[in-house]
Formats: structure tokens, C-alpha cells, sequence
């Protein structure tokens, strides 16, 4: 075999063996556009998760609460500005997005185990429901209300005399939406603390 046969077969087999250089690279390579399919994946079932039709795909939701809340100026107004079940329920930025999507599978936790899979049985936990999404609304300062909503956008000179009393009593109390506007898509549920019936 000559010198140059024999260089030749080397540097094929040197090729061709796999070295930790080539294999880290392989690594990184099938990590990214791995990484890239997940993180597409999990965005887009994420947001499938915010549509209208995704919510009101159980009788639970699509029987009651939807349609209460077709009844409300957040469903049909003169505007024709509407905002669905994720504009409230669901926060905007990723990371506290994630963390009521994990929270929620509470929900659908207790959909699957039937605790809420009746009419009779949604209404047994109706308070309780209500009273943890409060709750979550009041800790967050009613971040998702404030999408559409806040002091400052509001036009006093135009609120009937009732209402721009109220606004400037909780703006100055540091008073949030949920505090006073419990009901406002959906009815009030029967057993009501008084203090929260406002």
C-alpha cells in the first residue's frame, strides 16, 4: 500500500471516528432546533388554551357562566370591543401566565374527577370557585382588569356622580377593581359574604 493510500485511509478514519468535539456540536445542534419545536409546541398549546371555543368547550362553562356573561357590556356594547374569558382570567406576560395555566389544572383537575361536572354540582362549588378567583384578581391587583381599565384612563367629567365618587374613594384607598365589581361578567353566587356583595 503506498504512503499516500494509507494517509488517505487515516484521515478517513479520523473523519469518520466520532471525537468529543463533533459530538458536543451534534449535541448542541440537535438541542437547539429541539429546544426550538418544543418551545413552538408549548406556545402554541398555550395559547389554544386562551381561546373562546377552548373555554366553553364543557358544559360547565358553556352552560352557565358564558351565558351570564353574553348578557354583560364585556360580551356586546356600543363599541363593539370584547373581551373573552382569557382577557380576564389569564395574565398577558409569559411568567405569570405559566403560573395561573399551572394553577388551573386545579380546574381541570376537578373537572375530570367530576366534582364540577354537573349543573347541581358547579353551583355546590360556585362560591368557593369565585371566591379563589377574588382572590387571585385581588393579589395581582386586578392586573387583567387593568388591560382594559385603570385611574387614569378614566374620564371622570363623563362617570355618573355615584361612580367617580367610588373611583376616587378606592384610587385613594388603594382599592383594586375586584373590590367593588365582584359580578360584573357573572352572577353573584348564592351565599355571598355581605362584604362582598359590593
Amino acid at each position: 500500500m503506498s504512503d499516500a493510500n494509507s494517509s488517505k485511509g487515516g484521515l478517513w478514519r479520523r473523519l469518520r471516528q466520532p471525537t468529543a468535539k463533533y459530538s458536543l456540536l451534534t449535541l448542541l445542534v440537535v438541542g437547539f432546533f429541539s429546544g426550538i419545536v418544543f418551545w413552538g409546541g408549548f406556545n402554541t398549546a398555550m395559547e389554544a388554551t386562551n381561546t373562546l371555543e377552548f373555554c366553553i368547550s364543557c358544559h360547565e362553562m358553556r352552560d352557565t357562566v358564558y351565558q351570564e356573561y353574553k348578557k354583560t357590556i364585556h360580551y356586546q356594547n356600543r363599541t363593539g370591543v370584547r373581551a373573552i374569558c382569557s382577557d380576564c382570567h389569564v395574565p398577558k406576560d409569559w411568567v405569570h401566565k405559566v403560573a395561573r395555566k399551572i394553577q388551573a389544572t386545579k380546574e381541570l383537575y376537578g373537572k375530570a374527577m367530576g366534582t364540577i361536572d354537573t349543573p347541581e354540582k358547579f353551583e355546590a362549588k360556585r362560591l368557593e370557585l369565585a371566591e379563589n378567583e377574588w382572590r387571585r384578581m385581588k393579589a395581582s391587583d386586578s392586573r387583567e382588569c387593568r388591560n382594559c381599565h385603570s385611574f387614569d384612563g378614566m374620564n371622570s367629567e363623563v362617570q355618573k356622580p355615584r361612580a367617580r365618587k367610588q373611583h376616587e374613594l378606592a384610587q385613594r384607598d388603594g382599592e383594586t377593581c375586584i373590590d367593588c365589581h365582584k359580578g360584573i361578567a357573572h352572577q353573584k353566587p348564592k351565599g355571598m359574604k355581605e362584604d362582598d356583595e359590593e
